[in-house]
């Protein structure tokens, strides 16, 4: 499995990067600090037998890819086990939605997940992964005690291969 995530600026990724270790800390769960995962959006999840295929297609996309500002506005579950820090689902993501998808789609032998397409993704950033039930209660009293909405400006494009997170190729945008 190969994700193309983008990244934030230094502000948001120490916002984001608190709410990770705040909730590891009180719940325990150190899934995302332990495995070294970035605060990253995924834009697209694609299985391949080779991150080779992936990459002309990674590398075209990637120069049409701009720096973009976005606003998060709120907090979530994808039950039973992510939590996660959600943006408005503006026009810049929606392009970046559609571009990654429209170049990457065609790839033979390449399956892009369901949930990144245009039109059934749910942007958002995972905070904490593999939580247990009582967990996610703790998460969720975490966010309630210090999330306010941000602003954000995405700063770097990348892809990068899952368990463990390893980054092949990234991307500054402009």
């Amino acid at each position: 499995m190969y994700l193309i995530s983008v990244y934030f600026d230094e502000k948001t990724n120490k916002i984001l990067q608190r709410y990770i270790d705040k909730i590891a800390d009180r719940t325990g769960n150190r899934f995302m600090t332990e495995n070294k995962v970035p605060p990253h959006m995924t834009i697209s999840s694609i299985e391949a037998k080779s991150v080779d295929v992936l990459i002309p297609s990674f590398e075209a996309v990637a120069g049409k890819l701009k720096a973009g500002e976005i606003q998060f506005v709120s907090t979530g579950q994808l039950l039973p086990y992510v939590f996660y820090v959600t943006p408005v689902l503006n026009d810049y993501l929606n392009d970046l939605s559609t571009m990654v998808y429209d170049e990457f789609s065609n790839i033979p032998e390449t399956k892009i997940s369901r949930y990144y397409m245009p039109g059934s993704w749910l942007a958002h950033v995972t905070l904490a992964k593999t939580l247990e039930k009582e967990q996610m209660r703790t998460a969720l009293e975490v966010m309630q005690e210090d999330f306010s909405p941000f602003t954000s400006v995405v700063v770097k494009a990348g892809l990068s291969k899952v368990n463990p997170h390893d980054d092949v190729r990234s991307v500054m945008l402009r």
